[in-house]
């Protein structure tokens, strides 16, 4: 599973490379601003990426547009609960802009299941946990199995490891006999107080049980015990499943991110979900 880089410019995060050719700004450190603007234009011409999206404060908004930026989508309340965030992007190559297929139809769609949360609870004997270091091996597999190409290493166990050593959390449920039968993860960002829900894989032998639903469910208990002020999502434009979860969770859509993500096995336009938790 070929994945980009997660980097740091200054104080910034962010993940560039040759997959998904672009670069995303995952947290901006408002103290490298103007400066990061013209890092993020040579890193850009120098690897020949053709996009560069940013989650961005909306008091730092203007100095992105008079850069060429547009924003794909807004959230309000983003950043700590107080500020919107814009998810703002630049492209480098007008092919980029171009959409390959029209999300609308799902887009509808789903927006007509809007806060049809149906309460799912598990099977006779299945389990619902916070994974562990254990679980990782069966988590790798798990992702291999469901994503043919992913913007993360979600299918390395160290990675995984890595990473809850840190502020991501992962979450698993289990059949009676112990079979990973879906996962997903919360990638927590302590000082932005936002998270995003992420990395949703259920077994495809365990499908239509709602195990999406469950799990989104049981993150937000546990993000609103991290304190977390907003929960988002960046979910695969074209896929029902995942845009009704979020949709029937009471989640409003914020905009479509263009060409955005190389993801099981090509590219694909991103919708951006969200739903404040306090």
């Amino acid at each position: 599973m070929t994945t980009d880089t997660v980097t740091t410019i200054g104080d910034t995060v962010v993940q560039h490379g040759r997959l998904s050719d672009r670069i995303y700004v995952m947290h901006l450190a408002p103290g490298d601003l103007p400066a990061i603007l013209d890092d993020l234009d040579g890193l850009a011409q120098r690897e020949g990426y053709t996009k560069i999206f940013a989650k961005v404060p909306a008091s730092a908004l203007p100095l992105f547009l008079a850069r060429g930026y547009v924003v794909e989508a807004r959230v309000p309340g983003f950043f700590r609960g107080r500020e919107d965030g814009c998810f703002a992007s630049k492209f480098l190559d007008p092919d980029r802009r171009q959409e390959l297929a029209d999300p609308a139809a799902v887009l509808a769609a789903v927006r007509a299941k809007a806060g049809d949360a149906r309460p799912a609870d598990l099977p006779p004997g299945w389990t619902y946990s916070v994974a562990t270091e254990d679980d990782a091996d069966d988590l790798a597999a798990l992702y291999r199995e469901v994503f043919a190409t992913y913007p993360f290493p979600i299918g390395d166990p160290r990675y995984l490891r890595e990473t809850m050593a840190g502020d991501y959390r992962y979450f698993v449920v289990r059949t009676e006999n112990g079979r990973l039968a879906a996962a997903s993860s919360a990638e927590i960002y302590r000082q932005d107080e936002n998270v995003e829900m992420t990395d949703f894989a259920v077994h495809p032998g365990f499908r239509g049980r709602g195990l999406s639903g469950f799990l989104l469910s049981r993150m937000e208990e546990e993000m609103r015990a991290a304190g977390m002020k907003t929960a988002f999502t960046i979910a695969r434009a074209l896929s029902y499943p995942i845009n009704a979860t979020f949709a029937r969770a009471g989640y409003a859509w914020a905009g479509t991110l263009v060409n955005n993500t190389n993801i099981c096995g090509g590219f694909e336009s991103m919708n951006v979900w969200y739903r404040p938790l306090d």
